[in-house]
């Protein structure tokens, strides 16, 4: 598919390789020709000093011993372009024919006066019977036998033994430099598609082994979408890699959403079940009450309606805390909440003491806290014997109000078992006296929800349960 991970991946690869491939060679190409012109350059200096040094030494232009046209065409010319000597075969350089001219009588080198080499000294130029040092080259073309040829052409001046200035142009054909450059030229023309396709094809077949996890795991998810079981799991590779971490992430994020799902359908059922019975209980009393006015029983409708009102509100905070509701960040005073909440509390079975706490600030929802303190209390009502105590005090970095009883206290092994919804201890317990089973679960989500926590520690060895709710105190 041109819109796959693998056709992406294999057309970027090639697309790098290619760019790579194209600026090395291009790299190549001008290195190798500069080197081969360097080369040619050389090689026409070398035959240009040679002449130059059988003149100076006093060999005659006629006598000279010229190198090949067609391997290194020469060409001597004296001052106002004259020319003295020329390689046999060559006709013309850069489009201009060259003639030999006649050679002077005599055409020897006689030694030069002192006043000549004093003059020459001060000026710089080359003595009488020497060569210039410096070289310059330039490309040009020459015709030899009547093929004309492109050359890299070296300029050597240097004076005769008479004194005479005159310039050695010697050349050496490109012609060579350029059939190798054009060869690995063709070479690389030839060769890129090919490894540009090896590149490819070995990233499309890579890609697609790296990636076929990937491709499991989604038709696994597919699968599991389409049955709904989220108790199925994708295949995990054996491999430490990405795909691994993926493959874990995603197993652990269909086991979260299988326990949410099923911690889900254990609420509404449970919930369906604890609405049933006061719902039951009250039409009953009500069709009882229709049928037979003096024999309704008003105190125990009212209790099944005060009961079903309690089981509503916490079912809605539970939805609340479930959806994500966020608590307010006002300054709560907890020693202030717990003395307010627990003198409003006259109908409790036994008395509860409060500790005179100092005055200590969270952060948070004053009616949450305070539905925290509330449920805790009637827990403890439920189980104490005859005392239960409140205290807030400051423990380190948190604000800690504790609830404790005097009643059975809870077993080690129930101690994570309690918070959990519509769980109660006591299974034989009349549902009217032990409630639903929701008010612990809504502390310990409130509590969560503030940033801190509730637990039940480890007390003394004694009688009684001890309920520790931490909070972190405002700043």
């Amino acid at each position: 598919m041109p819109g796959s991970v693998r056709a992406r991946a294999a057309a970027g690869a090639t697309v790098v390789v290619a760019l790579a491939l194209i600026a090395a060679g291009t790299a190549v190409l001008l290195v190798l020709r500069g080197n081969l012109q360097g080369q040619a350059g050389l090689q026409a200096e070398v035959a240009a000093r040679e002449v130059a040094t059988q003149i100076a030494t006093g060999t005659a232009y006629g006598r000279l011993d010229l190198p090949d046209g067609d391997d290194h065409p020469v060409v001597v010319t004296g001052e106002h372009g004259r020319v003295l000597a020329v390689s046999e075969d060559v006709r013309a350089v850069d489009g201009k024919p060259v003639r030999q001219a006649k050679p002077a009588p005599g055409g020897g080198a006689p030694t030069p006066t002192g006043d000549d080499d004093d003059d020459a000294e001060e000026s710089g130029e080359p003595l009488p019977g020497e060569v210039d040092d410096e070289v310059r080259h330039q490309d040009g073309t020459a015709d030899v036998d009547g093929k004309v040829g492109d050359y890299r052409f070296a300029l050597v001046e240097a004076k005769d033994g008479q004194g005479e200035k005159f310039t050695v142009r010697a050349g050496s054909p490109l012609a060579p430099e350029r059939a190798a450059v054009g060869s690995v030229r063709d070479a690389m023309l030839i060769g890129l598609p090919l490894l540009l396709v090896v590149v490819a094809g070995v990233t499309w077949l890579v890609t697609r082994r790296a990636l076929r996890p990937v491709e499991g795991i989604r038709a696994e998810m597919a699968a599991i979408t389409a049955s709904t079981d989220l108790s199925r799991r994708v295949p995990e590779p054996r491999a430490r890699d990405e795909i691994a971490r993926l493959a874990r992430t995603t197993n652990e994020t269909l086991a979260a959403l299988e326990t949410s799902v099923e911690r889900q359908r254990r609420f509404v059922a449970d919930a369906s079940h604890e609405l049933r019975s006061p719902i039951a209980s009250l039409r009953t009393q009500l069709e009882v009450g229709v049928a037979h006015p003096e024999l309704l029983d008003v105190p125990g409708a009212v209790a099944d309606t005060v009961r079903l009102q309690r089981l509503a509100a916490d079912l809605l905070l539970l939805a609340r805390l479930d959806a994500g509701e966020r608590p307010a960040d006002a300054r709560v005073d907890l020693a202030a909440m717990v003395r307010e909440e627990v003198s409003q509390r006259v109908g409790d079975r036994i008395p509860v003491r409060v500790a005179e706490p100092a005055s200590l600030e969270v952060r948070g929802s004053r009616s949450q806290l305070a539905r925290v303190l509330g449920n805790l209390l009637d827990n403890a009502q439920r189980h104490a014997v005859s005392s239960v105590r409140v205290t807030v005090e400051r423990a380190g970095e948190w604000a800690v109000l504790r609830v404790e009883d005097d009643g059975p206290g809870v077993p080690e092994g129930e101690r994570e078992r309690i918070f959990e919804r519509f769980v109660r201890l006591d299974d034989a317990r009349a549902r009217d006296d032990g409630g639903a089973g929701l008010g612990l679960a809504i502390a310990r989500d409130v509590a969560v929800r503030h940033g801190g926590s509730l637990t039940v520690p480890e007390g003394p060895a004694r009688a009684g349960a001890v309920f520790e709710l931490r909070l972190p105190p405002a700043g």
